[in-house]
């Protein structure tokens, strides 16, 4: 499988996604390039922004109509 199959997978059966996440669970270093890869290719992703103790870091989920369709 490839790394935007597993991230959509991820996506499907968690919700959402972070860098730490993607690191850690699918060996991912390039979450926002493999997600901008989806969006390409028609997947409705959306990006929030989470901060916590000074720091600020992207979650990423599918969007509900592109949940709804999975």
């Amino acid at each position: 499988m490839s790394q935007a199959t597993d991230i959509l997978d991820h996506l499907h059966d968690h919700g959402s996604i972070t860098p730490l996440e993607a690191l850690e669970d699918i060996g991912c270093m390039r979450l926002a390039a493999r997600v901008n890869d989806l969006r390409r290719e028609g997947h409705a992703i959306r990006t929030d922004l989470v901060k916590k103790n000074g720091k600020v870091w992207a979650r990423y989920s599918l969007e509900p109509r592109q949940a709804e369709m999975w």
